[in-house]
């Protein structure tokens, strides 16, 4: 999965890269709420940020589970928390993390494309113009994947299988 994600990082780096290259170069960066430019900035600024959000954001999140290896458990705020760090559950435990956190980030990548796009267009137009509705429309989306994600973490770890095995 990890590989599989490092080339999904790749194909948004080239994404970004490719698409930017019609971009004028003083460009529109920032919207007001309604869609009027309201910051610019130049091409080869704007595209060095979006490359670098773009990459550094999703890694960090992708990153985050495998925090568990190096951190104590009283730093980890998970649910049951001393049931799923127990030596025998540890190595399933930051597995599923991982994995989670893998889904989230790629999740993230497809978001700051998405915007990348918008931006794209809004500065094909005369004057730069950011589509409000499919704006808002992909942060709906991404706000409503944030929240399931949210709910598969959390009912994932919320309860222990086995009283048992505590």
């Amino acid at each position: 999965m990890t590989k599989v994600f490092i080339l999904f990082l790749v194909a948004a780096e080239v994404f970004i890269w490719l698409t930017s290259a019609a971009l004028p170069p003083n460009m529109a960066s920032h919207f007001a709420a309604g869609g009027a430019a309201d910051g610019f900035m130049s091409r080869g600024a704007y595209v060095g940020v979006m490359l670098g959000v773009t990459l550094v954001a999703p890694l960090l999140v992708a990153l985050s589970g495998q925090l568990v290896n190096v951190l104590p458990a009283r730093l980890i705020n998970l649910p049951n928390r001393q049931y799923w760090l127990a030596p025998q559950r540890r190595a399933a435990t930051i597995a599923s993390l991982s994995s989670l956190s893998i889904y989230f980030a790629s999740a993230l990548v497809v978001f700051l494309c998405f915007v990348h796009w918008l931006v794209v267009r809004a500065n094909e137009a005369p004057v730069p113009r950011l589509e409000p509705v499919p704006m808002f429309v992909g942060l709906a989306l991404f706000l409503v994947g944030t929240v399931v994600w949210l709910i598969v973490l959390v009912r994932r770890f919320s309860s222990v299988p086995h009283a048992v095995d505590r």
